[in-house]
C-alpha cells in the first residue's frame, strides 16, 4: 500500500454565519496553521441573515459600527443585495481579524473573502473547484436523531458532490 503525501495549501471555509460555522472556523485555522495553508472564506447569500447570526461572528458593537458606515450608502443603492454583500464581506473580514488576534499560536492567512448568491450547496462545490482548494471546512446544524440520519441537507449534498475532501463540523 502506498501512502499519499497530503499537501493542503488552500482551505475553503464555508460559513452560514451560524454558531456551528463559527466553531468550524477553529478547525480551518488549526489545519491552516499545521499545513501552512491559506483560507478562503465563503458565504452564500440567499437573503440577509438576522442579527442573531451576525453577532455569532463579531461583537454587537462591531456590527453596529459596520451598519452605521453603510447606512447612507445603502439608502443610495437600488439593489439591496449589493449592500448586504458589502456589509457581510466586512463582517467576515472583522471576524477573520479577530480570530487572528485570538489564535495566538496558530498563524493563518485569509486569501480572500467571497460573498456569492445562489443555492448554497451548489455554490460551495463550484467555488471549491474554481478556487482550486485542497480541503473544504464547513459546519452543520446537526443535533438529535434526525440529524444523524440527514447530517444537514446542505452539508450532505456538498459531501456527495464535492471533488475535494470535506470536513463537516458540528457543535460539541
Amino acid at each position: 500500500m502506498e501512502i499519499s503525501n497530503i499537501q493542503i495549501k488552500k482551505i475553503l471555509y464555508a460559513t452560514d454565519l451560524s454558531q456551528t460555522a463559527v466553531h468550524a472556523f477553529s478547525y480551518a485555522i488549526s489545519l491552516a496553521s499545521q499545513y501552512g495553508a491559506s483560507i478562503t472564506i465563503l458565504h452564500v447569500l440567499a437573503e440577509f441573515p438576522g442579527q442573531e447570526y451576525i453577532t455569532n461572528m463579531i461583537p454587537p458593537s462591531t456590527w453596529q459600527a459596520i451598519k452605521d458606515r453603510y447606512y447612507s450608502k445603502a439608502r443610495d443603492e437600488l439593489i439591496g443585495k449589493k449592500r448586504e454583500s458589502t456589509a457581510l464581506k466586512e463582517v467576515l473580514k472583522a471576524f477573520s481579524e479577530e480570530a487572528k488576534t485570538n489564535a495566538k499560536d496558530q498563524a493563518f492567512v485569509t486569501d480572500e473573502i467571497l460573498i456569492k448568491t445562489g443555492t448554497p450547496a451548489e455554490v460551495i462545490v463550484q467555488t471549491a473547484k474554481e478556487q482550486n482548494c485542497d480541503l473544504l471546512v464547513m459546519g452543520t446544524h446537526g443535533q438529535g436523531v434526525i440529524t444523524r440520519a440527514l447530517i444537514g441537507s446542505t452539508a450532505k449534498w456538498v459531501v456527495q458532490h464535492c471533488p475535494i475532501p470535506v470536513l463537516v463540523i458540528r457543535l460539541p
